[in-house]
């Protein structure tokens, strides 16, 4: 099999980025004859299409990026096998999706939202996204490394330390675990929640409303944001670092982070929908919060990274769910129940990383595209 990987190459600290890597060093583990190239670039795709001549060229991204990830192979006579997240709803390319003989979505309930809004299922299957567990692992409080994440952040040796990790933290959760933590703040050891964002000025934005939110509930010299540049290199360091890893996210199609937390043995507290009820097991290696409230819109404006003209109205027939919000009284009983039993941490710790060992280590994940590719579309 000759396959080549579009995704944002050379890859940033994103998602995507990382998805589209950790797949490409898979199937180099594997022995598959693989490049990897950027999704926008027309040129080198095309080079490569000439010389490389590939089996599938798999696509890491969305619906709105079929023109790079779909129809941009095709012309060249090359079967394109997107590998799909969601934003929430599906509003074009329905068409092409539907001509195709094998859609990767990273989750059940991203298959879900597809199926929802017209793309067939037949021949959608779920691929979850890799984790480099050779990277993120259980490491001792007292390495050097480790230490000095804490030290630079403000927590001192003895804080509990809560960590979200995101774009933004709002849509991780972040302003339902603050509310949470304001509840449980007199009845739980000494903590520090730090929120680690991207740069951005939409970010920065968010950050000030959060911080609003941190000072109006009294708890703002507990609340750290860092919005520091950092690579992947630093990653494993910050999430060992933490004590609790929290992310009862609004939207998520999957949740790296929280995997990662768990290869990290961590235990996480989360939101019981969506991506997290299928990567993280209640009770087990999480706690998951119940959902307090769906939030429904009735339309979306769209543009030209959709697929439309500027300004594009799209109304729904019904009510589309576009995100969610946790409890924050399950996750103020959650944090607590956590925050007060070591042995629970250490314990769901534990099983968090054996589950993402055994199903979600990025070699295992290109195993089950190999799979896939092979049973689906007959390319060995």
């Amino acid at each position: 099999m000759k396959a080549l990987v579009l995704y944002d190459y050379p890859p940033s600290p994103g998602g995507l980025a990382t998805q589209g890597d950790l797949l490409y060093r898979g199937l180099q583990h594997l022995g598959v004859d693989v490049h990897p190239v950027n999704f926008e670039s027309a040129q080198e795709k095309e080079w490569y299409y000439r010389w490389f001549k590939p089996d599938v060229v798999v696509g890491i991204g969305y619906w709105g990026h079929a023109p790079h990830l779909i129809l941009h192979p095709q012309r060249h006579g090359v079967q394109a096998v997107p590998w799909l997240v969601a934003d929430g709803f599906v509003a074009n390319y329905r068409e092409v999706l539907n001509s195709l003989p094998l859609i990767l979505t990273t989750s059940g309930w991203v298959k879900d939202v597809y199926v929802r809004d017209g793309i067939s299922g037949e021949n959608m299957h779920v691929l979850p996204v890799g984790c480099d567990t050779d990277s993120f692992i259980p490491r001792d409080p007292n390495d050097v490394k480790v230490r000095v994440v804490r030290e630079a952040l403000g927590v001192e040796p003895d804080d509990l330390m809560i960590l979200t990790v995101g774009g933004d933290a709002a849509s991780k959760g972040a302003q339902e675990v603050m509310q949470a933590l304001a509840l449980i703040a007199r009845d739980v050891p000494k903590w520090k929640y730090v929120c680690k964002v991207w740069p951005q000025q939409r970010t920065e934005i968010q950050n000030r409303m959060d911080r609003e939110l941190a000072t109006q509930l009294g708890i703002e010299k507990n609340v750290i944001y860092t919005t520091n540049k950092v690579s992947r290199n630093f990653m494993p360091y910050l999430i060992a670092a933490c004590d609790i890893y929290a992310a009862p996210s609004r939207l998520e199609g999957f949740g790296m982070p929280q995997v990662e937390a768990g290869a990290c043995a961590r235990p996480v507290v989360s939101i019981n929908a969506m991506a997290p009820a299928e990567t993280l097991v209640h009770g087990e290696t999480a706690l998951l919060a119940g959902v307090a409230q769906e939030i429904r819109i009735a339309e979306a404006v769209l543009g030209e990274e959709s697929g439309f003209n500027k300004a594009h109205r799209v109304v729904f027939g019904n009510l589309r769910i576009a995100d969610y919000r946790a409890s924050i009284y399950d996750i103020a009983e959650h944090l607590r129940t956590l925050m007060t039993d070591a042995e629970l941490r250490a314990r769901m710790g534990a099983k968090g990383r054996e589950r993402v060992v055994s199903l979600y280590d990025y070699r295992v994940v290109a195993r089950q595209f190999v799979d896939y590719v092979r049973d689906k579309l007959g390319i060995q």
